[in-house]
């Protein structure tokens, strides 16, 4: 961290050595509801509240003047203009123009990216509606039953969440799988049932390189050959790439290939044609309103000030807990089943993209950087690990995320969820005193002796920070415009930390092992130039095999 933040980075730590011993009862006790309205912000049906954070106004204008010193807004403006931020790459970051308008005007290269995205989105929407509305057919004319979305990281992530969060819009689109580890048994689990004939594949990979995806995509084609012929089953291929080449040799018709750029990251891709699997599901209708949640939030981002950018508050909390507070790990609880997978989503946003020990520049990072991100839906969590959350040693915050209406006709369960919700996030913050503990099981009717005994197990010390976000209705709008509020959390906190969002080098060595010791797995194979580990594991997995 530069020398010009250090004076900021004081002040936090002065607020936090003020606050770290007063508890969010006494802060309530103090301000009432001038805290919930001094600490929520709202963006059209979108509220996100901050008062059950442990900041309170000054500590929250000492992050501000933190993202000033850091300029969040030209690091902002220098993405939106098309600058190269991804200096380890020498490439530009400009996933905002595959949700842009053309009046928008994102440029790169001295051009337009309208003219760029805008004829591949109406390409693979067009293609999206063909297939859903029986224009696009097999071989035989049949329309397509099933897709299956092959590919990994950010080709699968997105998709997989974005999915099975629109389900509700499906209609009588075609159902929609995805298959992308490696392991066998994800492909043979995918295909088993499914008529071969209807299903299509759709391979997600801009190089067509990567070889967990391509490996499955030569296993779900040999799949199909079972009982198509090759040019029949040629009909049931599209990719995601900009490979033609290496396409057009797998058999895939350059109609049915569509691309997108260096520029896309591939965890920002959701929005390109990665995407076509979610407009498979949903039409091209719904992706477009998709897209327009998407837009509304950059818009927001670009042009909000400081203390009013939801992404930028939603950053600055989380500097706070991993920085200040020292909080190792982030929650992230959607009450919603249809958001099942965005914690894991999130997850790959965050952790990849911030995930670094060195600064831009390459010096050492001398603060910590991204929390590990980990959640599922509330009500289910709240039977397995909330026993942590409430009474364990560590202190792990909350994102709790929650639409106002129902997304499924059962009001009245809805109504027991909302609840939950808002019972969370106050038993978190305020918890329950002995003296509470003891008030309560003596008016139950308990012994003294019980109340003695219980009293410490039944003692909930509270004072556990939350964010809650909460909007209308779960919608294709309100899911981008979700979607975008994290990236753009992402985008701020990289900028404070002076790391760089979008590069990945830490997915690399891995790989680059794997390819090394597969040849080295066949039998009789000469294991000396390996390391002792890896040799006595290979080992003992040839001796298992062969018993």
């Amino acid at each position: 961290m530069t020398s010009s933040t250090d004076t900021q980075w004081q002040a936090l730590q002065a607020d936090w050595d003020r606050l770290r011993n007063v508890h969010l009862r006494d802060m309530f006790a103090d301000q009432g509801d001038d805290r919930f309205n001094a600490l929520s912000r709202t963006m059209d049906d979108l509220t996100i509240d901050f008062s059950c954070e442990r900041i309170d106004v000054a500590a929250l204008d000492n992050l501000l003047a933190l993202a000033a010193a850091c300029d969040v807004t030209g690091a902002r403006d220098a993405m939106y203009n098309g600058d190269v931020i991804n200096t380890t790459e020498g490439r530009e970051v400009l996933h905002v123009a595959l949700r842009a308008e053309r009046s928008d005007g994102y440029m790169v290269d001295g051009a337009p990216t309208a003219d760029l995205v805008d004829p591949e989105r109406d390409r693979f929407l067009q293609f999206a509606d063909d297939v859903r509305d029986g224009k696009y057919t097999n071989a035989q004319g049949a329309r397509f039953t099933d897709i299956i979305n092959i590919g990994i990281g950010g080709s699968d992530l997105g998709p997989v969440m974005a999915v099975r969060a629109l389900s509700e819009f499906r209609g009588d689109g075609p159902n929609v799988h995805f298959v992308s580890n490696i392991d066998g048994a994800h492909l043979t689990d995918v295909t088993r049932g499914l008529n071969r004939s209807t299903t299509m594949i759709l391979i997600a990979s801009k190089t067509f390189t990567t070889i967990e995806t391509i490996t499955n995509a030569q296993a779900a084609k040999a799949w199909l050959l079972v009982e198509l012929s090759s040019a029949d089953a040629d009909q049931n291929l599209a990719a995601l790439s900009t490979n033609l080449d290496a396409t057009a040799e797998f058999g895939i018709a350059a109609e049915r290939v569509f691309g997108f750029w260096d520029w896309v990251g591939g965890r920002y891709s959701v929005c390109s044609s990665i995407g076509l699997s979610v407009a498979l599901s949903v039409g091209g209708k719904n992706f477009r309103e998709f897209l327009a949640g998407f837009r509304a939030m950059d818009q927001h981002f670009k042009t909000a000030p400081m203390a009013q950018n939801l992404p930028v508050l939603l950053a600055l909390i989380g500097i706070w807990r991993r920085n200040i507070m020292d909080c190792l790990t982030v929650a992230l609880l959607p009450y919603n089943q249809r958001l099942e997978h965005f914690s894991d989503y999130v997850q790959q946003m965050d952790m990849e993209s911030n995930g670094k020990g060195v600064t831009k520049s390459g010096d050492a990072l001398t603060r910590s950087s991204a929390p590990i991100i980990w959640g599922t839906p509330g009500t289910n969590s709240q039977h397995s690990y909330f026993q942590l959350l409430h009474q364990g040693t560590d202190i792990i915050p909350v994102d709790f995320i929650l639409t106002a209406n129902a997304t499924s006709p059962l009001d009245y369960q809805h109504k027991l969820l909302t609840a939950n919700f808002l019972a969370q996030s106050r038993a978190l913050a305020f918890g329950k005193t002995p003296d509470e503990v003891r008030a309560e099981m003596t008016a139950s009717g308990a012994s003294e002796e019980q109340i003695t005994d219980l009293v410490p197990h039944r003692t909930f010390h509270g004072n556990r920070p939350s964010t809650s976000i909460v909007y209308r209705d779960h919608t294709p709008f309100s899911l981008g415009r979700l979607i975008a509020l994290y990236e753009h959390k992402v985008f701020v906190q990289g900028v404070i930390w002076g790391v760089n969002s979008f590069d990945q080098w830490g997915v690399e060595l891995g790989k680059v092992l794997a390819r090394q010791i597969e040849p080295m797995l066949d039998d009789g194979q000469d294991l000396s130039s390996l390391h002792a580990n890896t040799r006595g594991l290979i080992n003992r997995i040839h001796d298992l095999k062969s018993k």
